[in-house]
C-alpha cells in the first residue's frame, strides 16, 4: 500500500473521486473544498454516465469505456466503505429512431458496439417499448444500450467524503488553500491535485498564459415520479431524462456559452420540462420539485485535463470533465493516483495538461 500526503484542492467529482482511490490506496489525504460539498456542478441533478456512440474509436473513447466498466465496483466500494448509497445502477438507455437512415445508422453503431465494447455491454435495435415510459418513435424501434448508468450527484458527493473519512482522511469545507501540512504534520503535503473546476481553468490559463478552457451554464430540472427507479434513460432530442433511486427523474441540460446569471434559471428550463413531459408519457403530470443552474468546467479540448502542472513540481490538475465528468471519474481517479503515489503515468496524450498549450 502506498503511503503518502495528498491534498486534493476541489470537492466536486474529480477530486472527491481521486481523494477515495488515494486514502483506499493507503494514502494519507485531506480535500479541501472553498464552499461545500456539492457547491458547484458536481452538486447538480442529472447524473447521466452515457458512452460516446461506438464508432470512429480513439483514446477518448476507450478511456471513457473502461470508466464506465469499472464504476460498478467503484460505487461498490464507495457504498461499502461509508455507508451511504451513491444512487448508482446500471439501467441502459434508449433513444428513438427517426428515421430509416437513422435505423441504418444505429445498426452500422450495433456492428461497433460488438467489436469494440468486448462483450461486455450491448448497443442493439429493438421495438420501441410501449410502456408509457419510452418516447414515440417514429420508426417503431429504438436503440437500447446497456452500457449507460446513472447516479445520484448528490448522494454520489456525500457518500465519497464519507468513504475518505472513513479511511482517516480529512474533508475541509470553506478552504481554497492548499494546507502546509497534512494532519498538522509540519512539512508541505506530497502532492497538491487541483481539481477545482471552473475556478482552476481560469487559474491554470493566467499561469500558462493562454485560455486552456472556460465555463458552460447548464440548467436542469427535477420531477417527482414515484415507480420510475429501475426505468431506463431516455435521450431523445438533446435531452437526457435520467430515473433516480429516490423517486425523482432529473431532466437536463441546456449548454450556454453566453450568461449573465451562472445560478439561475429561466425560460430555457421551462421548455426542457416541456420537452420531457412531451416525450415521456409518464412524466406529463409529474410535479417539478427543483430547478437547478450551474457552470460546468470544459476544457479547449473537449476531453479531462489531467497531469502535472507545467512548472510547479509536486502540483497536479484534474478538471475539465464537461459532461461527462461522473462517468470518467473512476478511471480519472485511477489514473491520477497511479501517477501521483506510484510514478506511473497512464494518463491518454490528448488528456495531457501539456498539450493544451
Amino acid at each position: 500500500m502506498a503511503t503518502a500526503d495528498v491534498a486534493v484542492m476541489g470537492g466536486g467529482i474529480f477530486g472527491l473521486a481521486i481523494g477515495w482511490e488515494c486514502a483506499r490506496r493507503g494514502a494519507r489525504v485531506v480535500v479541501r473544498e472553498a464552499e461545500r460539498i456539492g457547491a458547484g456542478p458536481s452538486g447538480g441533478l442529472v447524473g447521466a454516465l452515457a458512452p460516446h456512440v461506438p464508432e470512429q474509436w480513439n483514446a477518448k473513447k476507450a478511456f471513457q469505456l473502461d470508466s464506465l466498466l469499472m464504476a460498478g465496483g467503484f460505487w461498490a466500494g464507495v457504498q461499502a466503505a461509508s455507508g451511504r448509497d451513491p444512487g448508482y445502477a446500471r439501467t441502459g438507455r434508449l433513444q428513438p429512431l427517426a428515421d430509416a437512415a437513422a435505423v441504418a445508422l444505429a445498426r452500422e453503431r450495433a456492428a461497433g458496439a460488438a467489436a469494440l465494447w468486448r462483450g461486455l455491454a450491448k448497443w442493439r435495435v429493438v421495438d420501441a417499448p410501449q410502456d408509457g415510459w419510452a418516447p414515440q418513435s417514429p420508426t417503431g424501434l429504438c436503440i437500447e444500450d446497456t452500457l449507460t448508468a446513472r447516479l445520484h450527484p448528490r448522494d454520489a458527493g456525500q457518500a465519497l467524503a464519507a468513504a475518505i473519512r472513513a479511511k482517516g482522511g480529512g474533508i475541509e469545507e470553506g478552504s481554497a488553500e492548499p494546507p502546509a501540512g497534512v494532519f498538522g504534520q509540519r512539512r508541505s503535503p506530497g502532492a497538491v491535485i487541483w481539481a477545482t473546476g471552473v475556478a482552476g481553468l481560469a487559474a491554470l490559463s493566467a499561469d500558462l498564459g493562454r485560455q486552456v478552457g472556460s465555463g458552460v451554464k447548464g440548467q436542469s430540472a427535477r420531477l417527482a415520479c414515484e415507480g420510475a427507479q429501475d426505468r431506463p434513460q431516455v435521450f431523445a432530442d438533446g435531452l437526457h431524462i435520467v430515473p433516480h433511486h429516490d423517486g425523482t427523474v432529473a431532466v437536463g441540460s441546456t449548454a450556454e456559452r453566453d450568461f449573465d446569471a451562472p445560478d439561475t434559471t429561466d425560460g430555457q428550463i421551462e421548455a426542457l420540462i416541456a420537452k420531457a413531459r412531451a416525450l415521456c408519457p409518464a412524466l406529463r403530470d409529474a410535479p417539478v420539485i427543483e430547478r437547478w443552474a450551474g457552470v460546468r468546467p470544459r476544457a479547449r479540448s473537449l476531453a479531462p485535463m489531467l497531469g502535472e502542472w507545467p512548472g510547479r513540481a509536486g502540483h497536479f490538475v484534474a478538471n475539465g470533465g464537461f459532461k461527462i465528468g461522473f462517468g470518467m471519474a473512476p478511471k480519472v481517479a485511477e489514473v491520477i493516483a497511479d501517477l501521483v503515489l506510484e510514478g506511473r503515468d497512464a494518463i491518454p496524450q490528448g488528456f495531457r495538461v501539456e498539450n493544451s498549450l
